[in-house]
């Protein structure tokens, strides 16, 4: 299971340039004579044409979509596999879908799983009863290489290859409504470039479609009320509340929820991913069944985050104030932003503040999780109550450091003390 980061290819071509004239300056003209100077007629001057400007060549977007995997091996998903087998057996698609849950359980590659089968003629039912292509079909062979024309695949870094120059240079922090013009509903407009008789012409995945701002949905809301014929468009999110009530009722929703631990564990099996064993127990606890913020925090060594402050938080545990908490999450959130924010100019600082406190309130969550049992539960659920107050304050854009001291100072509470 990958993250999140994957772009398709498209081409563009060159926007229109309108060229100015530019009015050339009058000579004088003087006579033979140095006494006599006679009045000639200025001819009117030629324009000319001013050179175009020279504009900046857009490179395409590189083929990043992963390959989709078989639907029938999501790992922990055979609900939701269920609900999508049951829609393909009836013959009759739905054009718009919501695939939600938490953040990394494999929403977007089940979404790239069910396209795989929408889009390949040769999908039809196997001996289980299940709907299945062929595949070493052709169109699993383009699927397989990223190069299949009629799936498409939008996340708001295809704004960094947008033909305008004012979009390219924009903080990443949504998906603007020039990305979803452009990947969206012009492509939705034409007519697919392979034509089949599959059980969809295009496929469109808008991956964190929460990201999309009002105008976007709105336009997005204008295609599903009049849907091209034969396209399916999936949106995935893990915060569906986002989303416009009139975009949820016209879609069917699937739930994805978090893996079971012995699924975990057997997602690790497969993926081959290095975990240190001596990191599992807490990985799995962070990542609380979903697989992608297992990988995602072995990659960013969230685990020097956990060796840094566990013993901060033991000792929060039994009801010493830390002075030295607060300020420690925000030092590694801020540091996890800045290098974010410098891999590329496009990131979005204050983006990547969210997304650093988003992790660490989820590292301060499994920690009390992890002591529900031994603690008392009047104090647990105050604890807890601190942490939604953390998210509440974070949503408000409060000040980074003021929200962290507050939320060590709250969980360092002993028992019957509230705040």
């Amino acid at each position: 299971m990958m993250l999140p980061a994957w772009t398709r290819a498209a081409s563009y071509s060159p926007r229109p340039v309108h060229l100015g004239i530019r009015s050339q300056a009058r000579s004088s003209r003087a006579c033979g004579s140095q006494e006599y100077h006679r009045p000639v007629a200025k001819r009117p001057a030629k324009p000319k044409a001013e050179k175009a400007p020279k504009l900046e060549a857009t490179k395409p977007p590189p083929r990043l979509t992963p390959a989709p995997v078989p639907l029938r091996s999501l790992i922990g998903h055979d609900r939701a596999a269920k609900v999508l087998q049951d829609a393909m057996r009836s013959g009759r698609i739905h054009h718009a879908w919501i695939f939600h849950g938490q953040a990394g359980v494999g929403k977007c590659t089940a979404a790239l799983a069910f396209a795989a089968i929408l889009l390949d003629p040769t999908s039809q039912a196997t001996f289980s009863g299940e709907i299945s292509p062929d595949p070493e079909s052709t169109t699993q062979r383009l699927l397989q290489s990223g190069t299949h024309p009629d799936m498409h695949l939008v996340v708001k870094e295809l704004a960094k290859y947008h033909d305008d120059s004012q979009v390219r240079s924009r903080k990443l922090q949504s998906i603007p409504i020039d990305v979803l013009r452009d990947f969206v509903l012009a492509p939705s407009a034409v007519n697919a470039a392979i034509r089949t008789s599959a059980m969809a012409a295009k496929v469109f995945i808008i991956d964190e479609a929460e990201l999309l701002n009002i105008a976007g949905q709105n336009a997005l809301l204008k295609f599903l009320e009049e849907p091209p014929d034969r396209t399916v468009i999936i949106l995935v999110t893990s915060a569906e509340e986002y989303l416009l009530p009139t975009i949820r009722s016209r879609c069917q929703r699937v739930f994805f929820g978090p893996l079971r631990d012995a699924d975990m564990r057997r997602w690790l099996a497969q993926t081959k991913l290095e975990v240190p064993e001596e990191q599992l127990g807490w990985l799995l606890e962070f990542a609380s069944g979903a697989p992608g913020m297992l990988q995602g925090a072995v990659t960013e060594n969230l685990a020097g985050w956990w060796e840094r402050l566990a013993p901060m938080l033991a000792r929060a545990d039994q009801g010493e104030y830390v002075a030295e908490l607060g300020p420690a999450m925000h030092e590694l959130i801020d540091a996890w932003a800045k290098d974010f924010a410098e891999r590329d100019a496009n990131n979005s600082k204050e983006l990547a503040n969210r997304i650093a406190s988003e992790r660490m309130l989820r590292l301060v969550a499994s920690h009390l999780r992890g002591g529900l049992t031994k603690s008392d539960p009047a104090r647990a659920a105050t604890r807890l109550d601190a942490l939604r107050g953390a998210e509440r304050a974070l949503d408000a854009n409060v000040n980074l450091l003021f929200v962290f001291e507050k939320l060590a100072a709250e969980i360092s509470l002993p028992a019957g003390v509230t705040p």
